[in-house]
């Protein structure tokens, strides 16, 4: 496969397929438009294909970091290209390419404007193939590596919130003070990070992640309304375990990330940490992260992120088992997962 010229059809199907991966998190499906749309004026992106790269050529991650539901949230496509400038500063070298951390709405076009504006190749690749809340599961399992340095550069915020930095640390304390920048910046900092060859990459992410985020979407907007919905659980091999109103929603954005639950008919449950995290039914637990759970507008089929969530609302709740998913090996290291049970204070891990 050849590199492909992205336009604006695919800008679509890539926000609202990535919407869709994003289980609950991974940004807002107008910000997604925006910045790709602005990518495909100020330039030429195309996507590169993970194999047409030498086996040590640079990757570097670009990625938001943050809570999508804070209220003084600024980030705009001048500071995604700042943080890649300030990283490419710190490590001294010619990056070769660029890729996602993860799917979601906003995040599955991270590096387009980026690319567009650089010229620096854009990788149909992600970290992960579905969004996920913390910044080491999108670090390729790096934190597996003895002696790791983890490189990284956040922008964001305006005035007095403003943050511009870079860093060099351990993976853990440089994903914590990413995500303090976050904080300080009113809820969101772009980011680029965590330089690796494109070997590593391969054997550690998600090859082809950009695609299927796009075949998600152009199945999904092919169609209208429940037609749509049965569609795209049918190309992602899952199902629409849940549809009903809304009657309890609870969000609080504490640390950088948005946590809460979601009520359906007063019998589903939903536990969120920006992504869905659990679904049950009366108690008895149906998906599990990282289980792809996604809400989408019962009527209307447009995906519903855990930020957007309202009581009243009709939703229809799918699920993938994770079998059926692009995923990153970070989605098995049992380290990078039990932090979410003590937020969300249910079980994630299978244990004997």
């Amino acid at each position: 496969m050849t590199a492909r010229q992205l336009d604006e059809r695919m800008v679509d199907y890539a926000v609202y397929g990535g919407a869709v991966l994003g289980g609950g998190g991974g940004g807002w499906i107008e910000d997604g438009l925006k910045l790709g749309r602005l990518a495909l004026e100020i330039g030429q992106p195309a996507l590169v294909p993970a194999d047409r790269f030498a086996d040590d050529a640079l990757f570097v991650t670009v990625s938001m970091v943050g809570a999508p539901a804070a209220k003084e949230q600024y980030v705009k496509p001048v500071h995604y290209a700042k943080a890649l400038e300030l990283l490419g500063a710190r490590i001294g070298r010619p990056i070769e390419a660029l890729h996602t951390n993860e799917n979601g709405a906003g995040t599955t076009v991270n590096g387009w404007f980026q690319s567009a504006l650089t010229g620096i190749p854009l990788v149909d690749f992600a970290c992960n193939g579905r969004a996920h809340p913390t910044g080491s599961m999108g670090s390729l399992n790096l934190s597996e590596q003895d002696g790791y340095v983890s490189h990284q550069a956040a922008v964001g915020g305006r005035g007095s919130r403003y943050v511009e930095m870079s860093l060099s640390s351990s993976l853990g304390l440089a994903g914590s003070l990413v995500r303090q920048a976050s904080v300080e910046a009113g809820g969101l900092v772009a980011v680029a990070r965590n330089p690796v060859s494109a070997s590593y990459a391969r054997e550690n992410g998600a090859v082809g992640a950009i695609t299927r985020a796009m075949e998600v979407g152009e199945v999904l907007l092919s169609r209208k309304g429940e037609a749509a919905i049965d569609a795209v659980a049918s190309e992602l091999g899952g199902k629409v375990a849940a549809c009903g109103t809304v009657t309890a929603f609870g969000l609080e954005t504490k640390g950088g990330f948005d946590v809460g639950t979601v009520t359906i008919d007063g019998k589903h449950e939903l536990t969120f940490w920006n992504e869905y995290m659990t679904l049950e039914l009366e108690g008895r637990r149906l998906a599990t992260f990282p289980d792809l759970i996604m809400t989408l507008d019962a009527d209307t089929a447009r995906p519903v992120i855990t930020a957007a969530v309202e009581k009243g609302q009709r939703l229809a709740v799918l699920t993938v088992p994770r079998e059926k998913l692009l995923l990153s090996t970070t989605m098995t290291n049992s380290k990078l997962l039990e932090p979410i049970e003590g937020i969300i204070g249910k079980s994630i891990l299978e244990r004997e």
